[in-house]
């Protein structure tokens, strides 16, 4: 129990001293993080462009109709929807010849589905392979 607290205490000061602390959840997802907020991220050694492609094809195949593609700074905003769910997809530059893919599946304001946002970044990360 007390390992426990401690490892409580260390997120918490993370959370408030690095403003948006990070939890990588290793295994099935292969090594897919999430941000104290919920929303899965994963950098891929791929180019914007292809990742951008993999990202229509893995949001088709998952039944996620498109709602807007937007460029962002260095990127894009992707915006999908359920029946049930907003997602946002975000698609950022590193290099060149990497992309960091944010996937943010939300039912609500508060209520967020982390389940669909890592297998939508798997989904991606296998067609693109």
């Amino acid at each position: 129990m007390r390992k426990f607290y401690s490892v409580v205490m260390v997120i918490l000061f993370l959370s408030q001293c690095c403003g948006c602390a990070a939890v990588v959840v290793a295994g099935a997802s292969g090594g897919v993080a999430y941000t104290l907020t919920n929303v899965a991220y994963k950098t891929v050694n791929y180019p914007l462009a292809q990742v951008k492609l993999a990202s229509h094809n893995a949001l088709k195949n998952m039944g996620i109709s498109e709602r807007d593609v937007r460029p962002i700074d260095g990127g894009y905003r992707i915006t999908g929807a359920t029946d049930r769910l907003t997602i946002e997809v975000e698609l950022e530059m590193i290099t060149s010849k990497s992309t960091k893919i944010s996937v943010d599946a939300r039912k609500n304001i508060v209520v967020k589905d982390k389940a669909t946002a890592t297998e939508l970044i798997d989904q991606i990360v296998r067609i693109l392979q």
